[in-house]
């Protein structure tokens, strides 16, 4: 009598179990998808929102730019020179040793920092938006909403976001473009601080217009490409560069905006993770009602009296 029981009990909690779960699946799949769909859409693109250009053959690699980065964003080690990009630097310069055609090694230094991209992939993956494309160029974070997912830095085509995680709420960090100084009419910490003239901020279409003047001026001192005009539909940070991008480390990027791949992973993710979640629910479910159903017929044995069944 016990097995054909537990047998009933297997069916009827199992498939109670998976509804559940199956249930939760289809109601967080929906939100899920409405809500990346909503992000992805966003603000619309304007072409007159600033951007930074950066020529790397200014660039001496003195740091300035990463140090005013630091003492502008509060970072813990202002006078510390980064050498990467994490919670503490939103900003770094590396050092590149290339040989070129001759077969002598020139250095290229190269700035990092967030692209800004005109169709960030990071603003469609985040699904609670924490992460914004503003229509004047900055793509800004905002703590408050972020809820540690870190689906952002999975999604970045240029491996900006970092994760704080020493930090128990878990929070992103990255370049915002100065935004709180744009909004005083100042220019970005980083521009501000260079003193080569290797920073240089304006309208993205005027500085890309500059970039290929320059480009058409001097054929001996610069590759024929502007970095970030075109690559994942276009970046509100630009370079200029005397190689090839490809040999300086820059990934090499199609012209597609990659907000499209974002959105496709973000829609099967909460489909994984809640199957899983509903398989686990029903297990749970059926060893939780095994035990009581055990822990009764426990009891009733032991409350029979010695020979009641003779």
């Amino acid at each position: 009598m016990m097995s054909v029981m537990n047998k009933e009990l297997s069916r009827r909690d199992l498939l109670k179990g998976m509804g559940c779960g199956l249930a939760a699946l289809a109601l967080s799949t929906a939100v899920a998808t409405n809500a990346t769909v909503a992000d992805a859409s966003g603000e619309p693109v304007n072409e007159d929102a600033w951007g930074i250009l950066i020529d790397l053959t200014r660039c001496t690699g003195c740091q300035s730019c990463a140090l005013a980065c630091q003492e502008a964003n509060d970072r813990p080690h202002p006078n510390q020179m980064p050498i990467t990009l994490d919670s503490d630097s939103y900003s770094f310069v590396e050092e590149r040793q290339i040989e070129n055609s001759v077969g002598l090694l020139e250095t290229v230094n190269v700035k990092h920092q967030c692209m800004h991209c005109l169709h960030p992939a990071c603003v469609s993956a985040c699904t609670v938006g924490a992460l914004r494309k503003t229509a004047e160029g900055p793509v800004v974070y905002d703590s408050e909403k972020c809820i540690g997912c870190r689906y952002c830095q999975y999604a970045c085509p240029f491996g900006v976001p970092t994760y704080e995680w020493e930090n128990p709420l878990g929070l992103i960090h990255k370049c915002q473009m100065c935004a709180s100084r744009l909004a005083k009419d100042e220019r970005p910490a980083c521009v501000a601080a260079c003193p080569n003239g290797a920073l240089r901020f304006g309208a993205r279409h005027e500085l890309l217009a500059q970039a290929h003047a320059q480009i058409i001026s001097n054929p001996e001192r610069y590759v024929e490409q502007v970095y970030g005009e075109h690559e994942v539909g276009g970046t509100s940070v630009l370079y200029l560069s005397p190689l090839p991008f490809s040999l300086l480390g820059f990934p090499a990027l199609g012209e597609e905006p990659n907000p499209r791949y974002a959105e496709a992973v973000m829609k099967q993710t909460p489909a994984i993770a809640l199957t899983v979640a509903s398989v686990v629910t029903a297990l749970h479910l059926f060893m939780q009602r095994r035990q009581e159903v055990k822990g009764e017929a426990t009891v009733h044995t032991t409350t029979q009296k010695p020979g009641a069944e003779l």
